[in-house]
């Protein structure tokens, strides 16, 4: 019975015209996405070599979002965000394009491929608020944990999906098929965009005063979102986990070798389970259905992550580490899409795109900052002490918002 009925919660907000359109056209540009990222990654190496180009073209690719996300959001809250949203899928898919002519004319060079992941870094800053905010104008609000959860199971579902992809198209026809095929992902998904039909206004933020500045209303989402009494302590809380928790992806690779003295077959297993235990995790959610009880959702499995990776550090086996990160996979995702499900009920509507700027911003933004610490730390610790403090601190700032648990469940819910 209960099976039924979470199904029924997927099925529910898929039923919601538009974003059944917008989920069906999101899924194919997801995969087409982590085709080209894998595609990317390639051609720098094949291109230079050199671990620090790989790590210079990451870094253009995530920084923007750092720089440009709190502007985005600004701007997410002032103009329509299904527009915004059509317009950076266009410069995006003019960007594969170009990848795509460099490299089969054989004009491509790093420096190019720095610019365009650059280039392409600060297309997906001004695209992600504008992204999460138009969630809600495409479902009921009963849907709204489904529709989020929903989101993240194809989101992690692509990053698997993909990298399989980019392995067949580049064998088969090189890297700038696989940048073809990004290419025509981004096509579809311009072509769900304009099947979406929305009431006039649907897709804006109300009473938003145009003749403010950008830097006013940057300032005001900042400090609306700092002071509310539920949505300031639940970013508190992402800033812990995305920095001192969510590294041990990007330390995956140290580990495999260094710890459990594996090879890439064993990367490939521990990295796989974490993916199905996020898919695992964000299907359990949007079964789940509604928001009571959501507040307890994100702490006890943000306390769970940590207790996993303390148990992942502490293990000299490989298969009581893939457990762990099972568990930390299905946390992960659970607490990640419950945070963002909580900001999009308790956010006021007019400030919904700043708030979600500062969410992507975090989450895109922390791991790197974390993951740049920790590896700096363990060349002279090892692997094992960084994640296991960096796990004792998401514990402490867990205990530390539980205090206010009814207070956070009445204002966020």
């Amino acid at each position: 019975m209960k099976a039924s009925a979470g199904l029924n919660s997927i099925v529910s907000a898929l039923r919601n015209p538009n974003y059944g359109i917008y989920t069906a056209g999101s899924a194919v540009s997801l995969i087409g996405t982590w085709t080209q990222r894998v595609a990317v990654g390639w051609l720098a190496w094949q291109l230079t070599q050199s671990g620090a180009w790989l790590g210079a073209i990451a870094f253009a690719d995530l920084f923007p979002t750092v720089v440009i996300g709190p502007i985005a959001g600004a701007a997410a809250d002032r103009w329509d965000r299904l527009r915004l949203i059509k317009t950076s899928q266009s410069l995006a898919m003019l960007q594969s394009l170009l990848l795509f002519a460099l490299t089969v004319t054989g004009q491509m060079t790093i420096g190019w491929l720095l610019a365009l992941s650059a280039f392409l870094g600060v297309v997906a800053a001004f695209n992600q608020p504008a992204r999460l905010a138009l969630i809600p104008s495409l479902v009921s609000p009963v849907d709204l944990t489904a529709a989020v959860a929903i989101n993240s199971i194809i989101f992690n579902a692509a990053r698997f999906i993909g990298p399989a992809v980019a392995g067949f198209l580049i064998v088969g026809g090189g890297v700038a098929a696989a940048f073809g095929a990004n290419a025509l992902s981004f096509a579809a998904f311009l072509f769900a965009l304009s099947r979406i039909k929305l009431q006039p206004g649907a897709a804006a933020a109300p009473m938003t005063d145009g003749r403010r500045g950008f830097l006013v209303e940057i300032v005001d989402g900042v400090r609306y979102a700092l002071l509310h009494p539920g949505i300031g302590p639940l970013l508190l809380l992402m800033v812990a986990v995305s920095v001192c928790a969510r590294p041990f992806v990007e330390l995956l690779p140290g580990f495999a070798a260094e710890v459990f003295a594996t090879d890439a077959g064993g990367l490939a297993l521990m990295t796989s389970t974490i993916g199905i235990g996020a898919v695992l995790g964000g299907l359990w959610l949007a079964q789940r259905g509604g928001s009571a009880g959501l507040t307890t959702v994100v702490l006890g499995h943000t306390l769970v992550l940590a207790l996993a990776l303390l148990a992942f550090v502490s293990s000299a086996t490989l298969w009581i580490a893939v457990l762990a990160l099972a568990i930390a996979g299905w946390c992960m995702v659970a607490a990640g899409v419950g945070t963002q499900t909580l900001l999009q009920l308790s956010v006021e509507p007019a400030k919904r795109g700043r708030v979600l700027s500062l969410y992507g911003l975090i989450f895109r933004g922390g791991p790197a900052v974390g993951a740049l610490a920790m590896g700096g730390i363990s060349e002279g610790v090892g692997l094992r002490w960084p994640l296991a403090v960096g796990a004792g601190l998401v514990i402490l700032a867990v205990l530390w918002i539980a205090r206010q648990h009814k207070q956070l469940a009445a204002v966020l819910e």
